[in-house]
C-alpha cells in the first residue's frame, strides 16, 4: 500500500516522483491506535478502493457545473499516466467506468469512507488537488465551488481551512488573510501569530527527510503562505 501513498502525493502536489507516507503513509500505523481500530481492521480496504473514490470525487467536481471539462479531464488523466504509466493508469479508468460508476457512491459515502480511514492533514491535501481540478480550465466556477464544499463539509475540514485553500485559487478581497485564517481587523500581533503556526505546519523542513518530492510539494504551499504574509506586511506597513 506505501506506493498508493506515494502515488496521492504526487497527483496531489503535480510533481514527479513519490511522498512516500506524507499523509497516508502514516494511515497503517496510527489507526491502529485511534477509535476506529476495530472497523478499520475488519474491513479489507486495498489501493484501488482509494483510486477510484478519489476518482469519483474528480469527476463529481468535474460535472458541478453541467458540463465536462475537456482541460479538467486531461489533467486528471495525465496525473494517472504520468505516475503509473499509460497501461494502468488505462486499467484504472476502465474499472471506474464500467464497474465503480455503476455503484452511484455518494460524496457523503466518500467522505465517511475517507475520514475513517486518513488523518485530517491527508483529507486537506485531496481537497487542494480536487481545487487543481477545478482550476485546470482557469476558472473555478460557482458551482464547483459548491461541490468543493460540500465534499470538504463531508471528509470534516472546518470552515477556516476551506476558505484557506479555496483564497489559494479564488480571486478574492482579503485572500491573504483567508489563507493566513485571520480576519482583516487582526492585530499585528494576531498576524504574526497566524503566521508563525502556520509556518510550524508547513515548514517544508518538516517533510525533509522523506525525500526531495516532499520538500518541493511542502514548497510550494509554505510559499503562498509567505506571500499572503508580505502581502499583509507591504499593506500595513510592518
Amino acid at each position: 500500500m506505501r506506493w498508493l501513498f506515494a502515488f496521492i502525493g504526487y497527483m496531489i502536489f503535480r510533481f514527479p516522483g513519490a511522498l512516500l507516507g506524507f499523509f497516508l503513509g502514516s494511515l497503517f500505523e496510527t489507526n491502529t491506535r485511534s477509535k476506529f481500530t476495530t472497523s478499520f481492521q475488519t474491513t479489507r480496504v486495498s489501493q484501488q478502493d482509494f483510486e477510484l473514490r478519489l476518482l469519483a470525487l474528480a469527476s463529481m467536481v468535474i460535472r458541478a457545473d453541467g458540463k465536462t471539462s475537456q482541460t479538467e479531464l486531461d489533467y486528471v488523466r495525465a496525473q494517472f499516466v504520468q505516475f503509473f504509466g499509460k497501461e494502468r493508469a488505462n486499467q484504472i479508468f476502465r474499472v471506474y467506468n464500467a464497474e465503480f460508476k455503476q455503484t452511484g457512491i455518494s460524496a457523503i459515502e466518500i467522505g465517511k469512507f475517507l475520514t475513517i480511514r486518513t488523518q485530517y492533514g491527508a483529507r486537506l491535501q485531496m481537497l487542494d488537488f480536487l481545487f487543481r481540478i477545478a482550476k485546470a480550465d482557469g476558472r473555478v466556477s460557482p458551482p464547483e465551488l459548491e461541490k468543493l464544499l460540500e465534499i470538504a463539509g463531508y471528509m470534516r475540514i472546518s470552515t477556516l481551512d476551506f476558505k484557506s485553500i479555496k483564497a489559494m485559487f479564488v480571486a478574492q478581497t482579503d485572500s491573504a488573510y483567508t489563507i493566513l485564517e485571520v480576519p482583516k481587523t487582526a492585530t499585528e500581533n494576531d498576524i504574526k501569530k497566524a503566521y508563525r503556526n502556520l509556518v510550524k505546519k508547513h515548514h517544508p523542513d518538516k517533510v525533509r527527510n522523506l525525500g526531495q518530492v516532499a520538500e518541493e510539494a511542502a514548497k510550494e504551499k509554505f510559499q503562498r503562505i509567505q506571500k499572503a504574509y508580505e502581502d499583509i506586511k507591504n499593506e500595513r506597513g510592518f
